[in-house]
């Protein structure tokens, strides 16, 4: 991509997944891309959880009702406050979360890998599915779910511009 404003654009949820596995390597890239994303403060409350665990994976299916995709990965994004380098995590652990998983998905597009991101907080039956399943601990958060792999579909690039969404000098 030349632009990146192209690779925004390629950006989309993909639902269904070829077969193709996703290496540890890529994986790392895509983690190293999220964790480039700014933070309040330079606070970086972000943990990852890289799952390829076929088991795993089906395990997260069967549980989460919107999350039956057939991704050969995924990475869950959490907020670990303990581990934030000042105070501005409290107040922007979610934007600070939701800028490395953007980063994420955007990382994914300019490798020619499909995500679909699936919301987890602050719905609790959500974050304790994967609390219960992943072995996260009751004070780190997981924000978001994003499945990974390679499209078995075409989608195409595209933005959802609308004027009528933007107001000039005032609302």
């Amino acid at each position: 991509m030349d632009n990146v404003l192209d690779l925004i654009f390629k950006r989309r949820s993909v639902r269904i997944f070829s077969k193709q596995k996703v290496e540890k390597e890529t994986l790392t890239k895509l983690l190293q891309a999220a964790m480039a994303a700014p933070s309040a403060s330079n606070s970086r409350p972000w943990e990852f959880i890289a799952i390829t665990d076929a088991e795993t994976l089906k395990t997260l299916r069967s549980k989460l009702k919107y999350g039956k995709y057939n991704a050969p990965a995924a990475v869950v994004v959490c907020a670990n406050l303990k581990i934030a380098r000042n105070e501005s995590a409290y107040r922007f652990w979610v934007q600070d979360c939701s800028a490395a998983t953007e980063n994420l998905l955007i990382a994914a597009a300019g490798m020619d890998m499909g995500t679909v991101w699936i919301g987890s907080y602050p719905k609790d039956d959500v974050m304790d599915t994967l609390r219960v399943i992943l072995g996260i601990p009751e004070d780190v958060v997981p924000l978001s779910f994003v499945y990974i792999g390679y499209p078995a579909e075409e989608v195409y690039p595209r933005t959802q511009y609308s004027e009528e969404r933007v107001h000039w000098e005032k609302y």
